[in-house]
């Protein structure tokens, strides 16, 4: 789904400086991020930081993720518009609406209900109607929609949860950072095909931990 945005100076330098210069190539992405206003998803006290080059707070411990760490982990999914995308991890909202442009649809999985109740009201404010929230454990998945073509998860977790492993769709992609949440992770991109999975390690990061049941 698309949303008509107005000119963004702020998020077209930070897509400039930040994005295009580490080597994200997509024009989709590229786009859609030099748009969306990224400081609607921070608290009015955060807003003059929205499009710098590092992660910020959203409280109860969670941060809006850094842009260029986001536009990596997009272009990673290979979006092609038709995909069901499971996304783990609501936080601020403003991967999910990343995601609501370039795919069919986006469910959505909060374990911090305020953050939930938040990123929904700003989503649906801005016109989306391609994204579906729920408020629980995302290490579990969705269960009760069986697979989905792709997966990504905004959290860390020391292995990658056996749940989301088996709600990933033959040939889909599922992003995620892996290990130990007092060190830096490496972000995985892992494509499933049959019963087999492929994984590619992509780049170190530092993500908030994946809390949840599911773990390996």
């Amino acid at each position: 789904m698309k949303v008509d945005y107005p000119q963004n100076v702020e998020a077209e330098r930070m897509v400039k400086t930040q994005i295009k210069s580490r080597g994200i190539y997509n024009e989709e992405i590229i786009k859609l991020m030099s748009k969306v206003p990224r400081h609607l998803f921070l608290s009015v006290k955060n807003r003059d930081i929205a499009y710098g080059d590092y992660p910020v707070s959203i409280g109860h411990n969670q941060t809006i993720s850094q842009p260029y760490i986001v536009a990596y982990m997009t272009q990673a999914l290979k979006l092609q518009g038709n995909e069901q995308v499971l996304e783990i991890g609501t936080g601020s909202g403003y991967q999910t609406t990343i995601l609501a442009e370039l795919a069919q649809a986006v469910y959505t999985v909060e374990i911090i209900a305020p953050l939930l109740k938040r990123a929904k009201t700003l989503i649906q404010a801005l016109g989306y109607d391609n994204v579906f929230f729920k408020q629980g454990d995302g290490s579990e998945g969705w269960p009760e929609h069986t697979t989905f073509e792709r997966i990504i998860v905004t959290a860390a977790a020391p292995y990658i949860p056996s749940p989301l492993k088996s709600q990933l769709a033959d040939n889909g992609i599922l992003v995620i950072p892996v290990g130990d949440f007092h060190q830096y992770q490496n972000l995985l991109v892992i494509r499933r095909i049959g019963k087999r999975f492929e994984t590619e390690e992509s780049i170190g990061c530092r993500f908030v931990p994946l809390v949840g049941k599911y773990k390996s």
